[in-house]
């Protein structure tokens, strides 16, 4: 680009042009900037290479790659960092017991939603994404236990997931696991927990939309015992 500049106005710096310079503060220059980290090869060079203007009063223009509240709610997506997922058992801390429902539950104090906002300088244009906590997908990790409820999804109610065992507290938790084999033989059971955020977006125009969801999840190692009792 420089041999191309000095061949048309010679090798003077001096005497390249200020292009737009009494426009300063009043727009920006546009141009391609390609995201290397990103899978799709073709969509890395989808956008005009073209350098333009834009005045701070008029929109972006509309193409592939181009600033708009869509790709601002992807890129405040993308930079959001949600808590890890870490849920609370009842029996804790201790091996869980044959045909003993295990409860299972959110720490209130990282369960609530999570907001960024990602904004185009100059342009007034802004888009908030929030990410919302929504349902709990448990996977005791062995075929010999019962999911409560049976579809294995704990849904988000009142602002919580699952219910905390307080003393006292009996019957079949809302939600949780029922291991019904020991793990005598089998080591650990690797207890899949998932929580999935539902991702909503708002912008500076009034528009709304959505996102895909996002699935974040943790393992846990699970050992159960059995119990032997005598009922009289």
């Amino acid at each position: 680009m420089k041999d191309a500049h000095e061949a048309t106005y010679g090798p003077d710096a001096d005497e390249f042009p200020d292009y737009n310079k009494d426009l300063q503060g009043e727009g920006m220059f546009w141009t391609r900037v390609i995201n290397r980290e990103h899978p799709d090869r073709t969509g890395q060079m989808a956008c005009a290479a073209r350098i333009f203007w834009v005045d701070f009063t008029d929109p972006p223009p509309p193409g592939p790659g181009v600033v708009d509240s869509t790709l601002l709610a992807e890129l405040a997506w993308e930079r959001t960092r949600v808590p890890d997922t870490e849920v609370a058992l009842n029996p804790a801390d201790a091996p869980q017991k044959v045909n003993l429902p295990t409860w299972v539950w959110l720490d209130d104090a990282t369960f609530e939603p999570v907001s960024v906002r990602a904004e185009l300088d100059g342009y007034g244009l802004w888009a908030e994404t929030t990410a919302t906590p929504a349902r709990l997908t448990l996977r005791p990790g062995t075929d010999d236990a019962t999911t409560h409820p049976p579809s294995s999804i704990c849904e988000a109610s009142a602002g919580t997931i699952g219910t905390p065992w307080t003393p006292g507290a009996s019957g079949t938790p809302p939600c949780g696991i029922t291991y019904t084999r020991a793990t005598t033989n089998s080591g650990t059971y690797p207890l899949s927990a998932s929580l999935t955020w539902d991702i909503t977006w708002t912008d500076s125009l009034g528009d709304s939309g959505t996102l895909p969801d996002g699935d974040f999840s943790t393992t846990l190692d699970i050992t159960v015992e059995e119990v032997q009792t005598i009922v009289r």
